[in-house]
Order: C-alpha cells, then structure tokens, then sequence
C-alpha cells in the first residue's frame, strides 16, 4: 500500500508465541527501515496477552527519547512471519514495521515500487575446515 505522501504501508499480522493459530492484524503500518523494532499498538498486544518482558529507551525521529515496553511475538507480513520483539506503542505513537522484523522476514524493500522483495538466499556460515 502507498499513501498520497508516496511512504510505504503495509499490512502486519501479530501472533503470539505461546497461543498459536490466532493472527490479529493491523492496517496503515509504516515500513520504516530507520526503527529497529516493529511497534504496534498496546491495547491490541494487551488483548492478545503478550507479555511485557522488558523496558527500552528510543531516540525518536525527533530527537526525544521515550521509554517504552516490549514483548516476543511473530510478526506476518508480505505473506511470509518472524518471530520477533515488538514495542507496546502507546497512543500518538505511529504503527512501525522495524527493520529487524523486515531483516527477519528475509525481505529488502523496494524503495522505487514501495513493495517488499525477496532477499534471496539467508547467509549462513560455510562449512568448517579442518
């Protein structure tokens, strides 16, 4: 999906960890290579009961810094999912695809054609010489 503004939104699923078979999704959210983590919003990870695991301080577009909460999902989009860590967005707080979740679901995005593209092959070590 693209807006008027020509920025690149897609659809995210969320899926918990620990209760699998249920994706919720989200609309609208931005595909934001600069945000390390996926944030989505609070009351829609609250209701799915993902946990809040930890606190992490972010520098903000901005320059602010916020404290906000996370927790461990799988993240869907594109088709393919990841398991992930995501922030509890509060509200005011946009709807981010982060870079690790594209990274993880083995995706580039096509700046020119605001869409994602396979990565192609994942790198993995090569076998060890003796």
């Amino acid at each position: 999906m693209t807006d008027d503004m020509g920025i690149f939104r897609t659809r995210v699923g969320v899926e918990s960890l620990t209760a699998r078979g249920t994706v919720q999704f989200v609309d609208n959210v931005m595909v934001d290579t600069g945000s390390e983590l996926t944030w989505l919003p609070a009351p829609l990870l609250e209701s799915m009961g993902i946990r809040r695991e930890k606190t992490v301080r972010f520098r903000m577009a901005d320059g602010d810094v916020v404290t906000r909460e996370t927790g461990y999902v799988i993240v869907h989009a594109g088709g393919a999912e990841v398991p992930d860590e995501v922030v509890f967005a509060l509200p005011g707080d946009l709807a981010l695809l982060g870079a690790r979740s594209i990274e993880g679901l083995n995706f580039k995005v096509d700046l020119a054609n605001k869409e994602f593209v396979a990565a192609g092959p994942m790198p993995a070590a090569g076998p060890q010489l003796v």
